[in-house]
């Protein structure tokens, strides 16, 4: 598969945040700026686009100058609605991208060279899509996905029930493309409360 065209970063902030105790989990603020706010600057260097999806009220994202897009599956789906409503949404508004890659909201950490790591390992191992992968674990909501999919993916979703990323994602070329988690692992995540204090000392000792 040819990698070209372009690229709209999605990024997923759809889930219920049960284990921070709800609310939004990417407002949650690390050393004065929010999770969502470093997602964004990482993000933004690496595509041609950024839309955020997230349920609920949008008015609550005003301040960061987004696209806001819901679930077009509904019941929380989990990550796979996500990725679909980022293919679908791209469909119909930007039709000059070939490609989505999606960050999670929740990852303060995620690496600035995403996007052309995966284009590259994609190229050289002619693969359909790609994950990112460090600590010998999938981290499959980090991901490079076509736009051809979408169909696919909404079948899945829709008439088979799908919900797992891996399950879906098993039936195709997936590339998985690993980064070192030393001096930190880039998809550290923070799901709990502890775990952004966690990330705080991690910030630290990078200081």
């Amino acid at each position: 598969m040819p990698i070209d065209g372009g690229v709209c970063g999605l990024l997923l902030a759809g889930g219920q945040s049960r284990r921070m105790g709800g609310g939004d989990k990417c407002l949650r603020v690390l050393a004065g700026t929010t999770l969502l706010k470093r997602v964004i600057d990482c993000a933004t260097p690496q595509v041609d686009d950024l839309i955020l999806n997230a349920n609920g009220d949008p008015g609550r994202f005003d301040d960061y100058g987004l696209p806001v897009i819901p679930d077009v599956v509904d019941g929380f789906a989990g990550p796979l609605a996500g990725i679909l409503t980022g293919l679908e949404w791209v469909q119909e508004n930007r039709p000059d991208c070939r490609w989505v890659a999606s960050f999670a909201c929740d990852a303060p950490f995620a690496p600035t060279n995403l996007v052309s790591k995966m284009f590259e390992a994609i190229k050289q191992q002619n693969g359909d899509l790609a994950c990112a992968s460090s600590n010998e674990r999938d981290q499959p909501v980090f991901g490079l996905w076509p736009i051809s999919l979408a169909k696919d993916l909404r079948r899945a979703l829709v008439d088979e029930d799908i919900r797992k990323v891996d399950v879906w994602t098993a039936r195709y070329h997936l590339v998985r493309v690993t980064w070192t988690s030393v001096p930190v692992d880039p998809f550290m995540n923070v799901n709990r409360p502890e775990d952004l204090a966690k990330a705080e000392e991690v910030l630290r000792s990078l200081s």
